[in-house]
């Protein structure tokens, strides 16, 4: 019985071994012969037409094949078309020319393929190599054409209008002579570089829009014992801002006064008190888009699936805050941001006094306690240990002298303190975990978000930029496919392909972050295009700008 087992086994073995022996062939360097051919090209494809790759400007695609081909093969099985905003194809004349297992495909004219277009390339399975191999199936890949950008006085190319791009930028932080002095303003050394580039804007013939996305002005970073407004007004505050930056503020006027490109200043933050009469006043001419008290968003009137705002909307500790300290002030509004930003200018100008212990943030909460400031203290004492400030947290030096705000501070009014039995209780800002909901209503904010993922949002980037997603791109019924936030400093471009949208963060102009110096372009689709370009970009010191990132998105009917 073991012998006939044996012997079947051994037939089954040699029956393999004469399979593939008739399946297939080896070469030299025993790898199989391929049983098809493939294609590669020069160019980066992808297999989805609603998500093309983005390419540099080219003339002629180079196809690799693995295996010499039979030239007359060649020509009626490339096909190179233009993909238009209806979906159709439309086919474009090119010509070929092939060497051995190389095959150039360009435009009979021998010009570039257009910048903002998307096309298909189709390599047929009608192809053959020389043997008579052929491909397993049709070779069909999508892409876009990059548009070439430049801050240069020459026209773009892809646009079918003399003006179409829409340039964001954001966070510029200008600051009063003071914070230059002392050292502890933002934005010093790249102001010359700011005034520059806005020179540059202003002779470019492809920009239609400017949009300010926020933080123009500082009325916050001030050290603790400084006070913010230097004893001035509102107005006499800003006042001296324009003075220290007459540059910029020239450079911005004159974008404004030429009338060949719209400027928009949209609220953020450490501007939310400068009125609209004031920016009004110091930009004559300029558009400004507002909502709730210290906030705005922008799109633009024939663009509605953009959406552009500064962000700190779901930011806990910086978002307006019309609620808290309404005893202490008429009309309140600044955020425990304000006092944040005080410690880290104190914290990064390493001011010193008398060493104080600092409390440690509690393992758990003791049970049967009220522990509503659990989070919110939580929160302070990361702040703290972030941005520590030898200074003694009963010392009453933080000075305000803004938005109605006239006393002396301590750090312990801000921070919530045990008052026994467990209770927390704190001075500023009572109740503010419980007035979220109510604060966001005022602000309107689309879709209400926990205190939690509000708190996450002023220490997490990942968690603010994420807003984007949750408030617009996912929202029902939305319309809003590229959304552009600035308030974090970190410039980024993200990609949502499953819904055809785009995150943008603009980043910031201040010294201390790199990159610093960027911004943001929106090319809308021209024509009968569906593809709509956007990029990042820095402005170098030479004058030159440097692309961060890119991506299409596509509009089809």
């Amino acid at each position: 019985m073991k012998t006939c087992i044996k012997k079947i086994l051994i037939l089954f073995v040699l029956a393999g071994i004469f399979y593939s022996w008739g399946c297939s062939s080896s070469g030299t360097d025993g790898k199989p012969a391929e049983v098809s051919l493939t294609v590669k090209a020069n160019i980066a494809l992808s297999d989805a037409e609603d998500n093309p790759s983005v390419v540099e400007p080219v003339d002629v695609i180079q196809l690799s094949f693995s295996r010499q081909l039979n030239v007359d093969t060649i020509q009626d099985n490339i096909e190179l078309a233009r993909i238009k905003v209806s979906g159709d194809a439309e086919i474009i004349p090119c010509q070929t020319e092939s060497l051995q297992n190389q095959v150039l495909v360009f435009k009979l004219d021998r010009t570039k393929l257009k910048e903002g277009e998307e096309y298909r390339l189709l390599v047929k399975k009608g192809i053959l190599s020389t043997d008579g191999v052929t491909l397993a199936a049709d070779f069909i890949g999508f892409f876009a054409i990059s548009h070439s950008f430049s801050l240069d006085n020459v026209p773009l190319t892809g646009l079918t209008e003399s003006r179409a791009v829409i340039m964001c930028i954001s966070d510029l932080h200008l600051g009063d002579d003071r914070s230059f002095n002392s050292g502890y303003g933002w934005l010093n050394d790249n102001r010359s570089l700011l005034a520059g580039f806005l020179n540059r804007v202003r002779l470019s013939p492809n920009i239609k829009e400017l949009v300010i996305a926020g933080d123009l002005f500082d009325e916050w970073v001030a050290p603790m014992d400084v006070d913010p407004l230097n004893g001035k007004s509102q107005s006499e505050f800003l006042n001296s801002i324009v003075t220290s930056n007459q540059n910029i503020i020239d450079a911005l006027n004159n974008i404004i006064q030429d009338g060949l490109i719209k400027v928009t200043y949209v609220p953020g933050n450490h501007d939310m008190l400068v009125t609209s009469g004031d920016i009004d006043r110091i930009f004559p001419g300029i558009a400004q888009a507002r909502d709730a008290e210290g906030l705005g968003k922008y799109t633009p009137p024939d663009r509605q699936e953009i959406i552009i705002e500064h962000g700190h909307r779901y930011d806990f500790y910086n978002a307006p805050d019309p609620i808290s300290n309404q005893g202490i002030t008429a009309s309140p509004l600044l955020p425990p941001g304000f006092f944040v930003s005080k410690i880290a200018a104190t914290s990064d100008l390493k001011q010193t006094s008398s060493r104080e212990t600092r409390m440690p943030i509690a393992p758990e909460k003791p049970k049967g306690s009220d522990f509503k400031y659990w989070l919110y203290l939580g929160a302070w004492e990361v702040i703290l240990s972030q941005k520590p400030v030898e200074v003694p947290r009963s010392a009453k030096i933080i000075k305000t002298g803004i938005n109605g705000y006239t006393a002396l501070y301590a750090i312990n009014d801000l921070v919530p303190q045990d008052i026994g039995r467990g209770i927390l209780d704190v001075n500023l800002y009572k109740d503010i975990e419980d007035t979220w909901p109510d604060r966001q209503t005022r602000n309107l904010v689309p879709s209400h978000i926990s205190t939690a993922e509000a708190v996450a949002a002023g220490a997490l980037n990942i968690v603010l930029d994420a807003q984007a997603l949750k408030q617009y791109i996912l929202a029902p019924a939305s319309l809003k496919r590229i959304v552009v936030f600035g308030h974090t400093h970190k410039t980024i471009l993200v990609q949502y392909p499953l819904y055809k949208a785009v995150y943008i963060n603009t980043g910031t102009w201040i010294d201390s972050v790199s990159p610093a110096a960027t911004f943001a372009i929106i090319v809308p689709p021209q024509s009968d295009m569906p593809a709509s370009y956007l990029a990042t970009y820095q402005y170098l010191n030479d004058g030159s700008i440097k692309r961060l990132d890119h991506a299409v998105i596509t509009y089809k009917q």
